[in-house]
C-alpha cells in the first residue's frame, strides 16, 4: 500500500468519527499534493479543527475518548496535540492544528473542498498556509508543494487570501512559479 493510499485511510478515519461528533476540521499537509497528482508517497498530514465553545484540541481528544482505533497525545509545553491511527502498521501520526492559527478560521465551502470523500483546505488556504510555513521554516518540501500546486491550479486562486508581501518573496527565491504569480495578478488586474 502506498504512503498516500494509508494516510488518506487515516484521515478518512478521523474525518469520519470528527464529522459524527460535528466538529468542522479540514486535513493539510503535502498529502493535497500527493492526492492531486497520483503521487504514491505523502509525508505530512496535520488536521485544522475549528474552535467551538472548547478548544479544537479538547474538541478532538471528546471526539476520539471511546475510539479503539486512534491515540491522542498532548504536550501542553508545545501546544501541540497529536491523533495517532493505530490500525496500520506503521502507525499515522495526525497533527491537530487550531483554526485560526494555522490555515482559516472558519472551515466552511469557501474554505474547504472535498478530495476524494476527505475535506481538505481548498487551493488558496493551501498556498496561504503552506506560505506562512515557508517564511518560517524555509523548507524545500514546502517550496515545492506551493509551486505545484500554485502552477497547476493557479486560475482558481483568490489573490485576496494570499499575503502579496510573502508572495513576493517566494517568487523571488522561486522562479518557477513567476508565470502563474503574474497570471494571477493580471486575472485581478494588478499589473
Amino acid at each position: 500500500m502506498s504512503e498516500t493510499r494509508r494516510l488518506l485511510e487515516a484521515a478518512t478515519a478521523l474525518s469520519y468519527i470528527l464529522r459524527e461528533g460535528g466538529v468542522p476540521h479540514a486535513f493539510y499537509g503535502n498529502l493535497l499534493t500527493a492526492v492531486l497528482s497520483n503521487a504514491p508517497q505523502a509525508h505530512e498530514i496535520f488536521c485544522i479543527v475549528e474552535y467551538g465553545h472548547t478548544h479544537p484540541f479538547r474538541r478532538v481528544r471528546d471526539a476520539l475518548a471511546d475510539n479503539t482505533d486512534f491515540t491522542t497525545i498532548n504536550s501542553p509545553w508545545t501546544n501541540r496535540l497529536h491523533a495517532t491511527y493505530r490500525r496500520l502498521i506503521p502507525s499515522i501520526d495526525i497533527e491537530i492544528l487550531a483554526a485560526g492559527e494555522s490555515g482559516p478560521r472558519h472551515l466552511d465551502n469557501m474554505t474547504v473542498m472535498k478530495l476524494q470523500g476527505v475535506p481538505f483546505l481548498a487551493i488558496s488556504e493551501f498556498i496561504r498556509a503552506k506560505l506562512k510555513t515557508w517564511i518560517i521554516r524555509g523548507s524545500e518540501g514546502d517550496a515545492q508543494d506551493i509551486t505545484y500546486v500554485l502552477s497547476r491550479y493557479w486560475n482558481r486562486v483568490d489573490i485576496n487570501r494570499i499575503p502579496e508581501q510573502d508572495m513576493g518573496v517566494f517568487v523571488a527565491g522561486n522562479s518557477a512559479v513567476a508565470p502563474a504569480w503574474t497570471a494571477i495578478r493580471r486575472k485581478y488586474g494588478m499589473h
